[in-house]
């Protein structure tokens, strides 16, 4: 009992597949179901993911990880003027936008998303809401951010909520928004793939498959072996006999067969080849990628961060002429433009905040031959002079009236509550560039335990195994060497192939430093220099050796649990002050604050001896993909190396027991 429109029978549809034609109706229903497949691949070529970048299946998710697939619908939101809005939501390393609605001050959007949510990955999403009456650059209105698992488990009748917009800069409430977000129930998300599936090959739209739109389906899942035994597999799901296969059958054949033995080795939508034999991971990968075109009102994807996701037309144009672009890895041509970095704590993409003219000019010398050409004659003194010069004005009274601008700038990125004194102690720029933070801001992670080394500053982190991994992914100067770092005086044969660790200081960063390991200070040593800049657009130059040449203070801390350590400190452009505040022999505790650093930006590189520290996982896999890391001090850094043994334990064989 077949589909009138279906192919006459069995033996047609064997020999139609066997001659390739390309005009086959098995070929129309992979084009059918690659549609979209060219317009994500474009989406996501920033994100290095296809579809489903939500779930890289090279990192297998495991089932004690997975805590569900959360369909989340912006509904509507009260504002406080009318315009046109759009919304973005961000969640780890992917946003995703809403359609722009009418003119309005209630604008409603009923848009949706599926979101794969992980007991220890991301869960706060950050909702951004944009008025779109600019050309190039949209306005952000109002933020919200959302912990989905505190959500998802409240004890409620409902899953819709309602939550107040915060203004960026006064943190005042400019509005609400309305959404809802639950989990979808397994049988409910396996019965829905296979209701999108049924869909693109039912070719009359009466809910069943005939064998021949069965055998199509099955040519499109890419998996030989199921090919070649498609009667048995259309017995198999046809349990009432009745000659076609319905929704809930084929729902119940694609479940029991994708854990046992799996239909679908490729999918359908992106074209990625499903390797493992994995019926959760491959639900995930595929429920991702079928939720585009689900006749829902379903969020646009593709962006790395709301920013991003939010840009007008003129943005877009100087995007696709390659002048400006969002990228993730080595900062270099258009992708400079913006730094992305990834916060540890909130676990997803920002944005570092930096002026577009510095952007350009710092392109302009440190990404060219020609630019450090110049450098090389005479601008070296001037930078120097500059700093120096620039460092005596933020000493003066007159500085002081920088401080609002400052603040204003970044605003975003600041949290002044943090500090210990209030802006109006400040009575120069620098006393409030070196400011102090109230006691307890930044808590020590396992203060008891000296075997754990923790962040050394409020930075963007980078983590290498070795100097060689350094050198791959990440510093592209030509010269790099860890002797050519630390200097002869304080290098010694067990740092050569040691790990690295650089904590870069971006200007809105608390700037002082502290230490990373509880030890005694063994060494100073001040080596001069220039001051480039350590900004990633300089360190990822191969024209420039900003750690090797700028001007540096190397400090040997010697421990019991990770050896010695290289505790460098490095000036930069407009930092011509490292100060120390702690002594020569002087004990210090891990997190004990060890120096500052004045106005502008800078670096401090660790460097521990080979095999004393094993690097936090998180930390080692964004640096290989040339990913810094936003970190604060006392967070996690790793743990020694040094086993218990030893320490030493008591010789038995001498042991006297006295009564």
């Amino acid at each position: 009992m077949g589909h009138g429109n279906s192919k006459a029978g069995m033996e047609s549809s064997s020999d139609e597949s066997a001659r390739g034609d390309g005009s086959s109706r098995a070929d129309r229903i992979k084009k059918k179901l690659h549609l979209s497949r060219s317009h994500f691949r474009r989406h996501h070529r920033h994100a290095g993911a296809t579809v489903s970048s939500a779930h890289n299946l090279t990192k297998l998710l495991k089932e004690e990880d997975f805590a569900g697939i959360a369909l989340l619908r912006l509904i509507t939101a009260e504002m406080q003027f009318k315009d046109k809005w759009l919304a973005c939501v961000t969640l780890g390393e992917q946003t995703f936008r809403t359609r722009v609605t009418d003119q309005t001050d209630e604008p409603t959007w009923n848009s949706e998303k599926k979101l794969l949510l992980e007991k220890n990955g991301a869960h706060i999403a950050r909702i951004s809401v944009f008025e779109t009456n600019r050309l190039s650059k949209n306005n952000l209105v109002g933020y919200c951010e959302i912990d989905l698992l505190e959500f998802l488990t409240q004890d409620s009748d409902t899953d819709i909520g309602k939550f107040d917009l915060f203004d960026p800069s006064s943190k005042a409430i400019v509005g609400t928004i309305t959404l809802s977000c639950f989990i979808e129930d397994p049988m409910e998300t396996e019965k829905n793939f296979a209701r999108r599936i049924l869909s693109i090959v039912d070719y009359n739209e009466d809910g069943n498959l005939s064998f021949n739109e069965f055998s199509d389906l099955i040519d499109a899942f890419g998996n030989q072996l199921a090919a070649n035994k498609k009667k048995e597999l259309f017995r198999a799901a046809d349990k009432n006999g009745d000659g076609v296969v319905c929704m809930d059958e084929l729902a119940e054949l694609l479940a029991v067969h994708q854990e046992k033995e799996p239909l679908i080795n490729c999918c359908p939508v992106c074209g990625e080849i499903l390797e493992v034999p994995d019926r959760l991971n491959s639900m995930i990968h595929l429920t991702l990628c079928f939720d585009e075109g689900t006749g829902n009102q379903v969020m646009t994807g593709g962006f790395l961060i709301d920013k991003q996701a939010a840009n007008g037309w003129m943005f877009k144009l100087t995007e696709w002429a390659h002048f400006s672009s969002y990228d993730i890895g080595l900062r270099s041509g258009s992708s400079a433009s913006h730094i992305l970095v990834f916060d540890r704590r909130k676990k997803r993409l920002v944005e570092e905040l930096i002026d577009s003219k510095i952007v350009l000019s710092m392109r302009a010398i440190y990404q060219s031959k020609v630019g450090l050409g110049v450098m090389d004659q005479g601008a070296k003194d001037i930078l120097q002079s500059m700093s120096e010069k620039q460092g005596k004005k933020m000493d003066s009274v007159e500085s002081a009236k920088d401080i609002p601008k400052f603040v204003e700038f970044f605003k975003d990125q600041l949290n002044l509550d943090e500090a210990k004194y209030p802006l109006e102690h400040f009575k120069t720029f620098n006393k409030f560039f070196i400011r102090e933070l109230k006691p307890g801001a930044r808590p020590i992670a396992h203060m008891e335990r000296d075997d754990i080394a923790v962040c050394a500053a409020d930075c963007r982190l980078m983590a290498f195994k070795t100097a060689d991994d350094s050198l791959r992914f990440w510093i592209k100067g030509r010269k790099f060497s860890i002797r050519g770092l630390l200097g002869n005086e304080a290098c010694s044969s067990a740092f050569i192939e040691g790990t690295l660790v650089i904590f870069r200081l971006a200007p809105q960063d608390y700037h002082r430093f502290h230490s990373p390991v509880s030890g005694t200070i063994e060494m100073f040593v001040n080596i001069p220099g220039c001051l480039y800049t350590v900004n990633p657009i300089a360190v990822n130059s191969k024209y420039c050796n900003v750690f090797t040449e700028n001007k540096r203070v190397v400090c040997i801390i010697s421990t019991a649990d990770f050896g010695k350590v290289a505790f460098v400190a490095i000036g930069a452009t407009m930092v011509g002050s490292i100060t120390f505040s702690k002594k020569l022999g002087e004990y210090v505790q891990k997190g004990d604050e060890l120096g500052y650093f004045s106005f502008g930006g800078s670096t401090v590189i660790c460097v521990f001896e080979k095999d004393r520290v094993k690097i936090d996982e998180d930390l080692l896999e964004n640096s290989e993909r040339s990913l810094e890391t936003l970190v604060s001090v006392g967070m996690q850094l790793g743990i020694s190396t040094k086993k218990k043994s030893d320490v030493g334990s008591p010789n038995m064989e001498k042991l006297v027991l006295r009564a």
